[in-house]
């Protein structure tokens, strides 16, 4: 289907026949009928394996609520295409590395990424801890960046890593951007699950620290997360003024301390704007 600013009128210039390229007439139509069932449960599989560190197939099928077999099919289908691995020694099952071929595609396909592997690299160098680059999905962080330090105890997110936003720096950087209403659709649909003392998980003291944050310009997780770690983020804006990603610098609390945190955020912050203004934020 095209726009054309409300004039309904046939394109003079395209035939009748023509359709957008790669799209059936049913583009819009997602019921159970043009869903391929076979390879919905292979990809549940799939995902479900890429939260693991390794799975044997009963686990797996266990968790799933599939037969074994079934699994069995799948991950051997999975395996012929690199996707999973099979470790005979330990026999359990792995993400195998052509998922991570397939991954590091979509993120050439985002000019964040690009700009901001120079941006995260000064922001390491400039504060000595671990910087990060990370996109909001559903109610959790999906980091697509980083640049560790070169410290003995550090923190580490490699991409592809997700992690709660109520208790994430960027999540935390994230939401604070967002309304009301969409805060409380999200409060409403996504438990704010408790992962140590310090994390907020009623929503009044969530959004109390969510206006913290926006009076000043930077998100921290306090041990929210994991005890010992503290993390200090701020939003990366794109052309249109929309809070498209977070950075962050984390590391132990020993270094990331409370005195030092009005530093370490004025570095972020700083990132911040100019990984914005690369994505053509105006200020």
């Amino acid at each position: 289907m095209t726009m054309n600013d409300g004039d309904s009128s046939p394109d003079p210039f395209r035939s009748p026949r023509a359709r957008a390229r790669g799209r059936p007439r049913d583009w819009d139509d997602k019921t159970a009928q043009n869903t391929i069932k076979s390879l919905d449960r292979a990809m549940e599989v799939f995902e479900h394996l890429s939260t693991l560190p390794g799975a044997t197939l009963s686990a797996l099928a266990e968790d799933l609520g599939q037969s074994p077999a079934t699994v069995y099919r799948i991950l051997v289908t999975l395996e012929g295409r690199g996707l999973v691995e099979f470790d005979q020694g330990a026999q359990v099952w792995h993400v195998g590395a052509r998922a991570f071929v397939i991954g590091a595609r979509y993120l050439r396909r985002t000019s964040l990424v690009d700009r901001a592997r120079p941006v995260l690299r000064q922001l390491m160098e400039a504060t000595g801890e671990t910087a990060n680059l990370g996109v909001a999905r559903d109610m959790n962080v999906l980091f697509v960046g980083q640049v560790e330090t070169h410290a003995t105890i550090r923190a580490f997110f490699p991409p592809g890593t997700l992690s709660p936003m109520h208790s994430s720096g960027i999540g935390k950087a994230l939401l604070a951007q967002m309304s009301d209403d969409r805060l409380s659709r999200l409060f409403a649909t996504a438990p704010l699950d408790q992962f140590t003392p310090k994390t907020l998980t009623e929503p009044t003291a969530l959004r109390a620290d969510l206006e913290a944050t926006r009076e000043r310009g930077y998100a921290i997780d306090d041990e929210e997360k994991n005890e010992g770690m503290r993390c200090i983020a701020a939003p990366i804006f794109d052309l249109s003024g929309g809070a498209i990603a977070g950075l962050s610098v984390s590391g132990p609390v020993s270094r990331v301390s409370t005195t030092e945190t009005e530093r370490l955020a004025a570095s972020v912050v700083r990132a911040a704007d100019d990984l914005s203004a690369a994505m053509g934020y105006q200020f």
